[in-house]
């Protein structure tokens, strides 16, 4: 059956380059879509405000994020799912960066995390030109465990003098929360005891149902106590005043000094987004069989963060708890984030004014909340049981970010990352394929002195050849060949092979020489096509001689008897 037009527009990303998330609007679920983007106000906007808190941001800033970066996000983006506003991770980078280069808050570090931002985005817009979205893959899922651990870790531990009604110096993890200790005896219970409320609403919300706002009811509580009874002449610290009305659009701070001092946290952010963003819109397009473009994500994910650095916010990420408010709620599209995003505005005209009561512990309860979340301990369980080098990995990063900061922690993720891809294919799982009397294939190790047949080996190399792993190739041809009897035929299977490269070459071309010295047939099987070219280019077919190729171990097995002996 022929797909509908309308199907057709969905599927093809080239179709139409906006609302790729957003149509088609089904009249039936648009009340689902309501409700859901109603949900999404609710839990996220005690969150965004939290996260404005984080990245030192004005508080009104956090609900700037779900204004005109959700919105532009929801045109241009391709996930239906995917929910883009200020994020945690992205915040604390943030903030480690405008740390000493502006007074938090201020006019000046508001244009700075401007910037910030307006890097961030054309960053993003440059991947999509040149094709770089499969950078998405550089974190894989154990390093952001760790790092997002990290990240819970820091950020919790950031929140506990504002919970407790100290002051504690310092800005590193460790040093802050020595200092916090150390002025354990001045608390105000005052602060105590609202966090420790705003935490209890909270913690049973959850434990009752999971869809409560517990956040929120926690929020508008704090506000009421606080007006009802003066919180702030009994030496409890409030917000005070919050801005009303919409965003002022202008420019962010555009000297190139700033930009000398901000593009590395730009970079970080970058790849933080990348890949948490692609993760979260990948999980729900598998989830739903629904079209997806990495590619069309980046100009969704660029054009939103411009817009944060156009309207006075800070950077904003697709978060993956946020993308599952909407999906629990109902949500199946962006229409539910535009309905957010309608809320914020009423919220904004008209509904400001009561958030200056909102107590500081308050809001560092909900941020440190929040915090706790971001830790794994599941996650860090599973890997460890599953694979401990990676929970190595995974705890190396996690103490990175708390110890030496979450940019350096980043840094790290993303060479830990690298390292752990170079280690799997330094190291391949090389072996040797035998027929079963059932006459099917199985992998033996490719240790010294096996063989396939009496006279044949074929042996299958594990990973692309390059220069890293070739010698390897060399020793496990040389121990084959030395023992375990005459040897008449060696097959290498290129199944696993999707690449050889310059050095690689090299290597092969002194492997089909030694094997030629000691007068053995050598062939090849299973080679892809891309591959034969290459090894056409480099010599090695010539080098090769006669019937080296084969489609299969099969066909290479029925030449091997046909052979005389």
């Amino acid at each position: 059956m022929a797909d509908s037009p309308e199907r057709r527009w969905r599927g093809s990303p080239r179709a139409w380059p906006v609302l790729e998330g957003l149509l088609p609007i089904e009249r039936s679920r648009v009340p689902a879509e309501a409700l859901a983007g109603l949900t999404l106000a609710a839990l996220g906007i005690p969150e965004v405000l939290g996260y404005a808190k984080i990245a030192g941001m004005p508080l009104v800033t956090g609900l700037y994020t779900m204004l005109l970066p959700m919105a532009v996000y929801a045109v241009l983006g391709s996930s239906r799912h995917l929910v883009v506003a200020a994020d945690s991770a992205t915040a604390v980078i943030l903030a480690a960066a405008l740390t000493g280069l502006a007074a938090m808050g201020s006019e000046r570090y508001v244009q700075l995390a401007g910037l910030a931002a307006l890097l961030t985005g054309g960053l993003l817009f440059l991947a999509r030109l040149a094709r770089l979205s499969f950078l998405a893959n550089f974190l894989s899922r154990t390093v952001l465990v760790g790092f997002l651990t990290g990240v819970g870790i820091q950020v919790a531990a950031g929140q506990l003098p504002d919970m407790l009604g100290v002051t504690a110096a310092g800005h590193q993890t460790l040093p802050k929360l020595a200092n916090t200790v150390r002025v354990l005896p001045h608390v105000h219970w005052g602060d105590v005891a609202v966090s420790i409320a705003v935490i209890m609403v909270v913690v049973v919300a959850r434990r009752i149902n999971r869809r409560i706002p517990g956040l929120l009811i926690a929020v508008i509580t704090a506000i009421i106590v606080s007006y009802a009874s003066g919180l702030a002449g009994h030496g409890v610290a409030v917000i005070g005043s919050v801005p009303r009305g919409l965003p002022s659009l202008g420019l962010p701070a555009l000297g190139r000094h700033d930009v000398g001092a901000l593009l590395g946290a730009a970079l970080s952010m970058f790849v933080v987004i990348l890949a948490q963003s692609a993760a979260t819109s990948r999980a729900y397009a598998g989830k739903y069989e629904e079209p997806f473009s990495e590619a069309t994500d980046l100009v969704g994910l660029g054009g939103a963060n411009v817009a944060a650095a156009f309207s006075g916010t800070f950077v904003v990420n697709g978060s993956p708890t946020k993308a599952q408010i909407v999906d629990s709620a109902g949500g199946r599209s962006q229409l539910s984030q535009l309905t957010a995003s309608a809320v914020v505005l009423i919220v904004l005209v008209l509904l400001t004014g009561p958030l200056a009561y909102l107590p500081d512990a308050a809001l560092a309860a909900v941020v440190f909340v929040i915090a706790v979340e971001l830790v794994d301990v599941k996650g860090m369980r599973d890997i460890l049981a599953s694979r401990r080098h990676e929970f190595a990995v995974a705890l190396v990063t996690a103490v990175a970010v708390v110890v030496l900061g979450v940019e350096y922690g980043i840094a790290l993720a993303i060479i830990a990352s690298m390292v752990d891809h170079l280690r799997h294919s330094y190291n391949p799982l090389n072996s040797v394929l035998v027929k079963s009397p059932e006459g099917h294939w199985h992998a033996i190790p490719a240790e010294p002195g096996a063989r396939t047949e009496e006279g044949l080996v074929i042996y299958r190399f594990g990973t692309s050849l390059y220069f890293a792993n070739a010698n390897m190739l060399t020793e496990d041809v040389a121990a084959l060949i030395a023992l375990g009897g005459t040897l008449r035929w060696m097959v290498i299977d290129f199944a696993a092979i999707g690449d050889v490269d310059y050095t690689a070459s090299a290597v092969l071309l002194k492997v089909v020489e030694h094997v030629h010295q000691h007068h053995v047939h050598l062939a090849l099987s299973s080679v892809l096509g891309p591959v034969r070219h290459q090894l056409d280019r480099y010599g090695i077919s010539e080098a090769l001689g006669q019937a080296a190729y084969f489609e299969t171990p099969g066909e290479a097995l029925k030449a091997f008897y046909s052979t005389p002996r």
